[in-house]
């Protein structure tokens, strides 16, 4: 999953305030949202959060988010406004405000780990609608476009004749270079925000025209859904429940496709680690591709309770204050907790995060990492009983 676009957060000087708040509304609307924010100020009040920072998170808090059902929403913000304003499905059982030197990045990120960013194009043989959603830290009110191809002989005759073949011919060449303008600037716009998937629908000629006319890396990210149209009468409701469940499938592909990544390096003892003392030290080291937590990282979890030594620098990350002492001329010393610094650490070497099913992978402290080498400095399993306070914890992988 990329959380890249948590990035510019390493940037920001801070303190900030994170808020992680039930946006469900229901009989009182607004009101409902309100109250519940009312209290989580209060709290952050006392913490020693500004009030204009209060103010601007106020303003946003009790604006609808337009997503139905019992839903939660995190937002993260500083003395120059938002930085991060995201919808989660499930909504937090406890209301939390933190304000400090650093946000609390892991509500944010399981935010966008129940997100996609994805391009919905829906064709018909004049051109394309265009919808983003990103989960690039904003709400996800989408961006609607259109493209519209210009060449409008687009209706085969019905009869025969050598006229009505060149109608019928011109008809298919209206259909191609439309496809071919609305080809380009889906190119365009996937290479500018590089989405995760195209979900592509609507005339079954013209999304084949389509498909044929982007480029190849464009054309790999297209999944078919059912049901799309540009004209009157399609059934919006069954298009959207194929919308989700495309969504959703590419969701677990995304996940497991990750997980079978790291079961194959881990087993040869090269490219994957678990537990934390081993991957504190390769986030140290940059060396990570994927952060893997366990997705039961709430109260009572293995990472429940740890902590975590780190520096101004997002690599300076260390299990213990002696530790990063070691690393150098590290300054700004912090204690964090261990989940906000494994993420904040990953962030910093531009590295993917993947939260994993209890079910589906046992990690070692909860956490695992796939790594983008490997050298004879790398810390492997067979080191963690020396590096862990519990060797007996070592668990199997395979």
């Amino acid at each position: 999953m990329k959380i890249d676009w948590l990035k510019p957060l390493l940037g920001a000087p801070g303190p900030f305030v994170t808020v992680y708040i039930d946006a469900t509304r229901s009989g009182e609307g607004d009101r409902e949202v309100e109250n519940r924010w009312k209290s989580v100020r209060r709290s952050l009040e006392k913490d020693g959060a500004t009030a204009p920072v209060l103010d601007t998170i106020g303003e946003e808090i009790v604006r609808p988010t337009r997503v139905g059902g019992p839903h939660g929403r995190v937002v993260v913000a500083d003395e120059t406004g938002l930085l991060v304003d995201r919808v989660t499905k499930t909504p937090p059982a406890v209301q939390k405000g933190t304000y400090g030197p650093f946000p609390a990045l892991l509500q944010a990120a399981g935010a966008a780990d129940e997100s996609v960013d994805y391009l919905r194009i829906v064709v018909d043989r004049l051109g394309a609608d265009l919808t983003w959603s990103e989960a690039g830290g904003h709400l996800p009110y989408a961006e609607h476009e259109s493209v519209e191809g210009g060449h409008d002989v687009v209706n085969k005759a019905s009869s025969g004749g050598l006229s009505h073949k060149r109608i019928e011919s011109r008809a298919e060449d209206s259909w191609e270079r439309n496809a071919e303008a609305v080809a380009a600037e889906v190119d365009r716009q996937v290479a500018a925000h590089r989405p995760e998937v195209l979900l592509l629908s609507g005339d079954v000629r013209a999304v084949a025209l389509l498909k044929g006319a982007l480029q190849k890396k464009t054309a790999e990210l297209v999944v078919d859904v059912a049901g799309g149209s540009r004209g009157h009468g399609v059934n919006e409701d069954a298009f959207e429940a194929n919308i989700t469940e495309a969504l959703e499938a590419f969701r677990v592909q995304r996940r497991e496709k990750v997980l079978d990544e790291f079961r194959l390096e881990h087993g040869r003892s090269t490219g994957g680690v678990t537990g934390l003392a081993d991957v504190i030290a390769v986030l140290a080291r940059g060396q990570v591709k994927e952060l893997l937590l366990s997705d039961e990282y709430g109260p009572g979890s293995e990472l429940d309770g740890r902590s975590v030594w780190v520096g101004a620098e997002p690599l300076e990350i260390a299990a213990s204050r002696d530790d990063l002492a070691d690393l150098g001329a590290v300054t700004d010393e912090h204690e964090l907790p261990a989940t906000i610094a494994l993420v904040r650490a990953a962030l910093g070497q531009d590295s993917g995060l993947t939260f994993v099913p209890a079910e589906s992978l046992s990690l070692v402290d909860g956490v695992g990492a796939l790594l983008r080498w490997h050298d004879s400095g790398t810390p492997g399993d067979e080191l963690a009983p020396s590096m862990s306070s519990d060797g007996g914890r070592i668990e199997n992988l395979g």
